[in-house]
């Protein structure tokens, strides 16, 4: 994407302003600033970067994330493709994702209501008496 230009993913659309140096405390880090919009309102400012650490030779990628009830959206700066400052961006529209946690408090639910049953108390009882009085 080069600054200015628009993708749409999921019902949304992205578009990169611009992408600007900046300096960080033990990095120098490129932070881009792309605009999230639903139906041509602008919903929120995004800002991912691209860092390089002073201390080693290997980016990290900063994504930016917009997480929802019902949905997260990420963008992440990839390397820049030329001097006319087009960069790679990597969008992302992930729905639902955390109704995953949701699911596993409701598993972790249903495996302690199984735990208070009566029934299954009463059985390890009932063996346990049966097995007391076998001789060895």
């Amino acid at each position: 994407m080069e600054p200015g230009d628009t993708v749409q993913v999921g019902g949304y659309g992205f578009r990169l302003v611009d992408v600007k140096v900046a300096p960080g405390p033990n990095y120098r880090a490129s932070v881009g600033t792309v605009e999230l919009s639903k139906d041509g309102r602008v919903l929120k400012t995004l800002h991912p970067e691209k860092r390089q650490y002073f201390s080693s030779q290997m980016p990290m990628t900063e994504a930016a994330i917009d997480a929802g009830l019902t949905r997260d959206v990420y963008v992440s700066l990839g390397e820049p493709l030329d001097d006319k400052g087009a960069w790679s961006v990597r969008v992302y529209y992930k729905p639902f994702v955390d109704w995953i946690w949701g699911g596993c408090l409701l598993m972790a639910l249903g495996g302690f209501m199984a735990m208070l049953d009566r029934r299954y108390r009463l059985r390890a009882r009932v063996g346990a008496g049966h097995t007391a009085g076998v001789p060895a």
